[in-house]
């Protein structure tokens, strides 16, 4: 808790989601735009999420659709041009995510400097990528060869899947922390931009009190007071966009208004 404390420099942060549009080798990545277009899209959400006061970013290639579970080459290559690019632009903590490759994840932030990764480092699901059954022992591993400062965010209760087995929620968020050293866990709704459960929070959060709990998705200002209640932190990304739609730029005006919201809870 107190590296999670140390790092935002704030009670209760809101980590923003800085989304990127479709990357090379992705179905639907805009050729005629090119890398150009990626980089300036990027960079205006960026402005609007900076500008409209929040407390961290996180780099994540949302517009990979349908998502890997093992990085492609051609775009972790380019997802690290587009972070590298833009880091000098960046005046809040950051954290990057290439869904849905943990070893992936730490060495991007190992290249461009982010401070902290989300991913799904633990379990095993049913889901729209098929049987998915990521590996924290190597990624883990990973970040001790390359001996990596980054803070690790465990999602566990992963979108777009169902887990396989039976074991509750705060068991699997104790055993992430216990078995596979999360420095966080994540509580997710079911897919981006839908709500996390108030009971799931509460049971993440009673399991481990002294551990940072993240809001993970589905948080806008109509719930974010109920959320903070109990979440240590909230990442946002779906709610801040123009219309409240996931691949709309950001509305630096709904990122001013949530923003003002939980100041208002500190």
């Amino acid at each position: 808790m107190e590296a999670f404390r140390s790092l935002f420099g704030v009670a209760k942060p809101i980590i923003a989601m800085a989304h990127l549009p479709p990357l090379p080798g992705s179905p639907l990545y805009d050729r005629q735009g090119g890398m150009r277009a990626i980089v300036d899209a990027v960079a205006a959400d960026l402005e609007a999420l900076q500008g409209g006061g929040v407390d961290a970013v996180m780099f994540g290639n949302e517009g990979d659709r349908p998502y890997l579970t093992r990085a492609a080459p051609e775009s972790l290559a380019a997802m690290a041009a587009v972070v590298a690019e833009l880091r000098g632009r960046v005046t809040v903590p950051f954290g990057v995510d290439y869904l849905w490759d943990p070893p992936a994840s730490i060495a991007l932030a190992h290249a461009t400097g982010a401070s902290f990764v989300r991913e799904v480092f633990t379990g095993v699901y049913d889901s729209d990528m098929g049987l998915w059954e990521p590996d924290a022992a190597a990624a883990l591993r990973l970040k001790a060869a390359l001996d990596a400062r980054a803070l690790l965010f465990y999602n566990i209760n992963a979108e777009f899947a169902a887990p396989l087995g039976e074991r509750s929620l705060a068991a699997k968020a104790r055993s992430a922390v216990f078995a596979s050293l999360a420095d966080a866990v994540c509580v997710s709704g079911p897919m981006t931009g839908e709500s996390v459960g108030l009971a799931q929070l509460d049971e993440v959060k009673e399991a481990l009190p002294d551990v940072p709990v993240i809001a993970n998705t589905g948080v806008r200002l109509e719930n974010v007071t109920d959320i903070l209640a109990v979440a240590d932190a909230a990442i946002v990304g779906t709610s801040l966009k123009v219309g409240g739609v996931t691949w709309n730029p950001v509305d630096r005006e709904r990122v001013q208004r949530l923003m003002e919201r939980v100041t208002t809870l500190r």
